[in-house]
């Protein structure tokens, strides 16, 4: 099917649907909902394709106006100048459309589940799984969505071993499934008292959050284990064995819980963890399948790939899968400047697609 037959069809489905939109008594309220919400999501692209069209019929129009050999030397320099404009213009909301029209990341509108977890680097590495914590809150509240922290176990000096939040609002996916991966530091430690770089990493992982539609548990695929939650040093933390183990027997998967004094608590937290888990390894199946040029694409998601440096003596961040450097290394971990990045890795993985599309 040709752009032009897609455009059609688009424009005639969106007809469609706004005509039976127009007569809701006709609907039950689970059908008009599902409608509202296609239709919904074809108005921009609708509209894109209206402008589209009219620019194409704009440079049709002043193309045979500047055929008439009776036009005066002002109306065209001026129709020639239009016609210049126009003919930059078309290309750019061509692209604009080709990237609309990209099959979508299901997950992209879903709120998700953030983990960070230091990795080498001991106390160093505690302290970075802070800071990188403390840049997606703040991102977070620039963003106006909700950052609710289910699970955390700090390390000494301040610093965090590994926490995992649920991020709540518009698009959270979309925004933050790039930053799965390693990020790495260097920086002179405040324990380093000879001045030396040092060099450590924490781990981010980024989940959809799964709805019950998107994944069902049966009892028999889990195994829950009950225990006595454990506070540093392995002191007790509850009286009673609230804490919550649950392992997913047919993928492996284990989650464990025990930040509520609450076993009802700790096992419904568990069981969100373990759908995000389940649904995000299916849907990263989905796409290696759909997608044989998966490599093209910014990052795997893989927790183990090394995505970012942030270099402290030189106030400098490198994302690694773009070439990108940005010297404003403090304005980002305050979370103001983590859009320029984001940004930049979305349009590369949208270039991607796209080229990946024509072939």
């Amino acid at each position: 099917m040709s752009l032009e037959d897609k455009f059609d069809s688009i424009l005639a489905r969106y007809e469609a649907l706004s005509h039976k939109l127009s007569s809701p008594e006709k609907l039950d309220n689970r059908e008009f909902s599902s409608l509202s919400k296609e239709c919904s999501d074809l108005r921009e692209l609708t509209e894109g394709i209206h402008e589209y069209r009219a620019v194409e019929a704009q440079i049709n129009d002043t193309t045979e106006m500047l055929k008439d050999p009776d036009l005066d030397e002002e109306m065209r320099t001026l129709a020639e100048a239009e016609l210049e404009d126009l003919h930059l213009k078309l290309p750019m909301l061509r692209e604009k459309l080709q990237i609309m029209l990209l099959p979508k990341d299901e997950a992209d509108e879903k709120n998700a589940i953030l983990e960070i977890r230091a990795g080498t680097g001991g106390d160093e590495a505690g302290l970075f799984a802070g800071d990188l914590l403390r840049m997606y809150q703040r991102y977070a509240e620039l963003q106006g969505w909700k950052f609710e922290v289910m699970s955390a176990s700090n390390s000494e000096l301040g610093g965090v071993k590994d926490v995992t939040a649920l991020i709540s609002g518009t698009n959270v996916f979309s925004r933050l499934k790039f930053e799965a991966g390693v990020h790495r530091v260097q920086r002179v430690p405040k324990t380093e008292t000879a001045g030396r770089i040092h060099t450590s990493a924490a781990t981010v992982a980024v989940l959809p959050e799964a709805e019950d539609i998107d994944v069902h548990i049966e009892e028999k695929d889990i195994r829950v284990d009950v225990f006595r939650s454990s506070g540093p040093g392995g002191q007790s933390v509850n009286t009673t064995d609230s804490a919550v183990r649950i392992t997913h027997l047919p993928t492996g998967i284990v989650v464990q819980q025990q930040d509520e004094k609450s076993q009802h608590k700790n096992k419904a937290k568990a069981l969100k963890i373990l759908k995000s888990r389940i649904y995000e390894n299916e849907r990263q199946q989905r796409e290696a399948e759909r997608s044989a040029s998966r490599r093209s694409q910014v990052g795997s998601g893989d927790r183990s790939e090394r995505i970012r440096t942030y270099n402290f003596p030189q106030s400098r961040i490198t994302d690694h899968r773009v070439n990108l450097t940005i010297y404003k290394l403090e304005k980002i971990l305050m979370g103001e400047g983590l859009d320029e990045i984001i940004d930049a890795l979305v349009i590369e993985d949208q270039a991607a697609k796209l080229a990946e599309s024509v072939e």
